[in-house]
């Protein structure tokens, strides 16, 4: 079963998929935000091609759990794709993968202009690889 992780921000959204055994976590593109019926329609469709069967959305959480203005945000997104798609959307912790995605572009040496192109799909797969490992270890109890 593939499944779509997304980082949704206001300016861009970082799409990753699972491999068919859900287990590993592949950055596939960034979508720029450019209306919201077309930016839903653009995930559908990714959603079709690839043929995925659910999506995970990163929740920013604040450091303390709860949500703030980003996340209600994220929220609402999630909450309109649902409407839209005929597979279950859910919701994955996603406190400090941006965050992470960019010490890792740093650490590999990855220029300003080019981590500012790949972070969202890099913090993507860190939401995806992270729901998909949960998954796996709860399977496994």
């Amino acid at each position: 079963m593939k499944i779509l992780g997304l980082d949704v921000g206001d300016k861009r959204i970082g799409v990753a998929i699972s491999d068919a055994l859900g287990l590993t976590a592949q950055g596939l593109e960034t979508i720029a935000v450019k209306g919201h019926e077309s930016t839903i329609a653009k995930i559908l469709k990714v959603v079709c091609e690839h043929d995925v069967e659910k999506i995970v959305v990163g929740l920013p959480k604040n450091m303390n759990g709860t949500l703030g203005p980003r996340a209600e945000k994220s929220q609402q997104f999630a909450a309109s794709l649902e409407k839209n798609a005929t597979i279950p959307v859910q919701f994955w912790d996603e406190r400090l993968t941006t965050k992470a995605a960019e010490r890792t572009l740093i650490s590999a040496d990855v220029s300003r202009k080019k981590r500012k192109k790949v972070v969202d799909k890099l913090a993507a797969v860190l939401i995806l690889q992270g729901y998909l490992d949960h998954a796996h270890a709860t399977k496994m109890r």
